[in-house]
């Protein structure tokens, strides 16, 4: 099935339900995307509603969605975030990079990898950089795209008694 990416799309409450959704279904999934399930939508709100206040035209940061064309559900998403610090205005900060867990395995994260890629060095941006949480396998995954891993913190996400994952930061040296 083919994509159709959309770059800072309006945040009108239908997108931001769908967002929700994703979010909570891809956390519920056990995507590290900010919670450890079980999680509502309404836990997920909270979240949300802080991150869209940051995204354009309201804050600096940028959303780019994918779509499916048959369909036109919301595939995949993520947000380019600005460090919001003019020394560091020539990269941009990968969070809430997510896939819908009904279409995981179809190549849809390489491709929102990819088109994040083409964006970024169309703004002419040196890197991307970006956290993960360890023990995913999630290092290979992105290492796939280019990213590096750049630094790892040892046991400071805990998602449950007796299990501290590590901090990873990667890296895509775009210059």
């Amino acid at each position: 099935m083919t994509l159709i990416f959309t770059l800072d799309p309006e945040l009108d409450p239908g997108l931001r339900a769908e967002i929700t959704a994703l979010w909570t279904a891809a956390s519920n999934a056990g995507g590290a995307v900010g919670f450890v399930r079980p999680v509502t939508e309404e836990e997920v709100w909270v979240a949300a509603e802080k991150q869209f206040a940051g995204i354009a035209p309201a804050g600096p940061d940028r959303l780019l969605v994918a779509r499916e064309a048959e369909s036109g559900r919301l595939a995949a998403l993520l947000v380019f975030e600005s460090m919001r610090f003019e020394p560091m205005d020539h990269w941009r900060l990968l969070t809430r990079v997510m896939v819908h867990p009904d279409f995981q395995g179809r190549g849809y994260g390489s491709a929102l990898l990819a088109e994040t890629e083409r964006v970024a060095r169309e703004w002419g941006l040196a890197g991307l950089r970006l956290y993960l949480r360890g023990g995913l396998g999630l290092e290979s995954f992105y290492g796939r795209s280019g990213y590096v891993e750049v630094g790892r913190v040892p046991g400071t996400i805990r998602v449950g008694p007796g299990d501290d994952r590590d901090d990873v930061t990667m890296w895509l040296d775009l210059r």
